[in-house]
């Protein structure tokens, strides 16, 4: 309990002496478990306790996990512990507990219809997606006393759902983490070979990183405007995407480390950035603004890459302490946001006018929309892992609409998302002037006008082509609705 009470400093003492109910509750209903490592399941729970501590969720949230597993694995009843507890941690202990049964399975049509109906219950109250996040992550740092097939399943499950899951919600450091626990499992010699070429090389990168960080100190001075720096080393996974996507060797990979330049203002963040393009050579293309044009989880950011004096090259992110707060934290930060706003916290509302946490569900809903009459087990989890997978593209209409799409759409892709009446009619298509067919994928920046004849229908071959969820969706509605479903 003492880690406990540590970890939970941020808390009033109420919200304390909640946590210590639940603490003693779980420890009483769980006496006489132990875990596959011999431990006490106690343990589990804190430790689950502890991971959402350190994103400062709030005091309900923390004693839900300290009891995520009493109804399935303890006598105590849902009615006994509603009377102890009340309704909003028996919701998220109950959403937990649901959330448990569906577990890995070879057979497909299960494990889609499992996905769903945990989709189902996120909706409900993002806590609930949390607290099993949580869960799930210190379930994988103690795999290894399970099975080997059990690790296996369970790594491939993190790997292709739950990690992306985090991202989705912004939870960075736990998508991180997820995945590379679930590489090491699944892909043990490239997990270590990458591990060791990293440690080799970090000496030499960690310099060359500081170099441009006393540079930029030394640039800054003048202005007097304050910041901080931190140091960002790659995970091992996503070095292993980046040499697998842009087909490189490991010694070819520049970017292993990142600096991020952590200001109090968004002036401040273009003032910083005025500075570095005056005083350093940057990497051709290589600037985003996430700070204008947020990601789907709201990420904001400024990217860029600088190259430093000896030829370094340093992917750089520039953001407000806020915005530092919810890359690592995502949508639990939002939480935190929501509820300061409903205690009246100062600056909070300010902060909670542009984004709640409910728009980090947002993109969910409308997939459980646009894929709630599907049938084909397959489509659906492809589909849920593309919209998980994401990274954003930002496309425009001829009269400059920004319209925002997933990496890989296509044109009719594009379509779709102007207006399903447009994909319906779908002729053809114009990319930054120029004719381009059904199937051509779109990049960042593009200018794309669809060419649209109202005699034109959809058909089952533009299911090859289409790749969003809402577009799938469109067409085979259509098709039912004329009974020409291939």
């Amino acid at each position: 309990m003492e880690e406990l009470k540590t970890a939970l400093s941020y808390l009033n003492e109420s919200d304390f002496k909640l946590i210590e109910k639940a603490y003693d509750y779980a420890s009483c209903a769980h006496s006489y478990q132990t875990r596959a490592s011999g431990e006490p399941y106690l343990r589990h729970l804190v430790a689950a306790a502890l991971n959402l501590a350190e994103i400062k969720m709030d005091a309900p949230t923390i004693a839900a996990a300290l009891l995520h597993d009493i109804l399935e694995d303890t006598l105590v009843t849902e009615p006994e512990l509603q009377k102890e507890f009340g309704n909003e941690i028996t919701s998220l202990v109950n959403g937990v507990t649901k959330l448990n049964k569906y577990q890995f399975d070879d057979n497909i049509t299960k494990q889609a219809e499992n996905w769903r109906k945990m989709l189902l219950a996120v909706v409900k109250d993002i806590r609930i997606i949390i607290i099993k996040l949580s869960d799930r992550l210190h379930n994988m740092r103690t795999l290894k006393y399970l099975t080997p097939q059990q690790q296996k399943n369970i790594a491939s499950e993190s790997l292709t759902l739950y990690a992306p899951f985090a991202h989705r919600l912004g939870i960075y450091k736990w998508k991180n983490e997820l995945e590379d626990l679930a590489f090491e499992i699944l892909q043990p010699e490239e997990y270590h070979l990458i591990k060791n070429q990293l440690e080799q090389r970090a000496e030499n990168d960690i310099r060359n990183l500081t170099e441009v960080e006393t540079q930029l100190k030394n640039k800054l001075a003048p202005s007097h405007i304050a910041f901080r720096t931190a140091a960002r080393p790659k995970n091992l996974y996503g070095i292993y995407k980046k040499m697998q996507r842009q087909n490189k060797p490991f010694s070819e990979i520049q970017d292993l480390f990142g600096l991020r330049v952590i200001t109090d203002t968004v002036e401040n963040c273009y003032a910083i950035l005025s500075t570095i393009n005056s005083n350093f050579k940057l990497l051709e293309n290589s600037f985003t603004d996430y700070i204008n044009l947020p990601k789907p989880n709201m990420y904001q950011s400024l990217h860029l890459t600088i190259i430093s004096d000896k030829g370094a090259i340093v992917e750089t992110q520039i953001r407000t302490e806020e915005m530092h707060q919810r890359a690592e934290y995502g949508v639990a930060a939002h939480w935190r946001y929501k509820k300061n706003v409903e205690t009246g916290a100062t600056g909070a509302k300010e902060d909670a006018k542009n984004m709640t946490a409910e728009d980090r569900l947002d993109w969910l809903k409308k997939f459980l929309e646009f894929k709630g009459e599907t049938t084909d087990s397959n489509e659906f989890l492809d589909s849920l892992k593309t919209e998980c997978n994401f990274e954003q593209i930002f496309v425009f209409t001829p009269a400059k609409q920004l319209i925002k799409l997933p990496l890989g759409a296509t044109c009719l892709d594009f379509a779709y998302a102007v207006h399903s009446d447009i994909g319906d009619k779908f002729m053809g298509a114009k990319i930054n002037g120029k004719i381009a067919p059904i199937n051509a994928k779109l990049n960042n920046g593009d200018i794309c006008e669809i060419l649209v004849r109202n005699n034109i229908r959809p058909s089952a071959n533009w299911l090859e082509f289409a790749t969003t969820a809402h577009a799938r969706a469109r067409i085979r509605k259509y098709l039912r609705e004329h009974e020409t479903t291939k």
